[in-house]
């Protein structure tokens, strides 16, 4: 069965939303009104809505870090992660966790790196040379 995820979430401010999610994500815009906007998130559908973003910590230990929870996140492949890493650090960009290889040499090596959106909302990016390695145990 091949799916999409839908994830609705909050954000303070549309406009800043755009620009980060439209302009520097380089995420398609779809629908929208007065209160709410779409976004093609790396070919998932996010709908971001005014109002009061989720409560976040740092409770999230996987191996050395602790990682902001609740976060969404996206998996690309290795040249894609390197290439939107350039993207937001031209774009000023502060990276909770910037990008670092995790799981060195064992089953689902994987570069990843943490930032948050201008309402605060944790983003992590992962990056596998290959993608059978995604699930791997």
């Amino acid at each position: 069965m091949k799916s999409l995820f839908h994830l609705a979430y909050h954000v303070t401010d549309l406009d800043a939303a755009r620009a980060f999610y439209g302009g520097v994500l380089g995420c398609r815009e779809g629908r929208s009104t007065e209160t709410w906007v779409d976004f093609d998130f790396f070919g998932h559908q996010i709908s971001l809505h005014l109002g009061e973003p989720f409560a976040v910590t740092n409770t999230g230990k996987v191996g050395e870090h602790m990682v902001a929870m609740p976060h969404l996140g996206v998996v690309l492949a290795l040249p894609d992660l390197l290439d939107l890493a350039a993207k937001l650090e031209a774009a000023g960009v502060v990276f909770d966790i910037p990008p670092v290889v995790r799981f060195a040499g064992e089953p689902g090596e994987q570069r990843t790196m943490f930032f948050r959106d201008p309402s605060g909302n944790p983003i992590e990016v992962k990056g596998f040379a290959d993608f059978e390695s995604v699930f791997a145990t």
